[in-house]
């Protein structure tokens, strides 16, 4: 990547209007989340993959949206917390355009795989019979693999033409990481087709999914109507509850922000440094415990891995001999 940029590092303020009384109350909340997500998504992930009867299509794509959101809070989140504790917030341009390449790629990808869970569910309710024999843990694997290659290239077009932008004095990006929309306004050239350009890809990562999303939800709702046996189809709609919270938590507030970025709203700068980490972070500390909360096989499994945890040795012991 050639840069024509006279700066080679930025300073990441956070939340700009923040007074200084505060800065220590936000980053232990910050440090909290990232705590918080990393043990949740972290113990997804491994419960996953050490449980055979966990080895299933859907927690296949659970396991990877644990992934990118585990991945996704460990390249953003120690940057900010380090700045407000020990005022380290510069970063050096390369490792802000990678940081803004990882943002773009992984936010994608949770998008795509979101739109995944949809198709799942989907052949699960109204064709319960093909089940198997249309979705495998085989074929779910292989999709994920191509979604993560997408995210990437997605990521990379952003990286891209992000980096060839010529940068020839402010370098301060207000926001909490690097991200297309803070660091873009930094150039000294006019950027308003780069913008466009941004929009578009993002409508596109964003609405198509969401599009399929609506589609096999209308679907199935329009198979449990048809059903002779509706008690059943709505217990099976049921299963589906989970999934619509995290498209809530995932799609409302991204919709919202990027289209009152392209229309004569101005929002206060803090208001949306404030929007993006809510509805960045929380679906990430929030998608590992709805799964746990609702889901009865998870929950089976922790119950009984605590409770081996919470008997004596000789117990264990014994339960083991037995």
């Amino acid at each position: 990547m050639s840069n024509q940029s006279a700066i080679s590092e930025f300073i990441i303020i956070g939340f700009p209007g923040l007074q200084q009384k505060f800065h220590i109350p936000v980053s232990i909340t910050m440090f909290l989340v990232y705590c918080v997500s990393l043990l949740a998504n972290s113990s997804v992930i491994i419960l996953i993959l050490q449980k055979e009867q966990l080895h299933q299509p859907m927690y296949i794509i659970i396991r990877n949206l644990a992934l990118s959101d585990l991945l996704f809070d460990t390249i953003t989140l120690p940057k900010i917390i380090a700045k407000y504790w020990f005022g380290a917030g510069s970063i050096s341009f390369y490792s802000c355009i990678f940081q803004l390449f990882c943002v773009h790629s992984l936010g994608s990808l949770d998008s795509f795989i979101i739109m995944l869970m949809a198709i799942d569910r989907y052949v699960a309710i109204c064709k319960p019979l093909r089940y198997h024999s249309i979705i495998s843990n085989k074929l779910v694997t292989l999709l994920c693999y191509f979604f993560w290659v997408l995210a990437a290239l997605i990521g990379s077009i952003v990286a891209v033409i992000v980096g060839q932008l010529p940068y020839c004095g402010p370098n301060r990006v207000r926001n909490c990481f690097c991200v297309n929309s803070a660091v873009t306004v930094l150039a000294c050239v006019d950027v308003t087709l780069a913008r466009r350009a941004f929009f578009t890809l993002a409508m596109c990562v964003l609405l198509l999914p969401l599009a399929f999303i609506i589609l096999s939800y209308i679907l199935i709702i329009k198979v449990i109507h048809s059903s002779t046996n509706n008690e059943n189809s709505w217990k099976a709609f049921y299963t589906c509850t989970t999934h619509l919270m995290v498209i809530g938590l995932y799609y409302i507030p991204r919709v919202f922000v990027y289209s009152t970025s392209q229309i004569p709203l101005i929002l206060d700068v803090d208001i949306n440094v404030l929007l993006l980490c809510l509805y960045t972070f929380v679906p990430h500390l929030a998608n590992p415990i709805i799964y746990c909360l609702r889901n009865k096989e998870i929950l089976h499994i922790f119950g009984l891995i605590f409770w081996n945890l919470s008997l004596p040795r000789s117990v264990n012991q014994k339960n083991l001999e037995k």
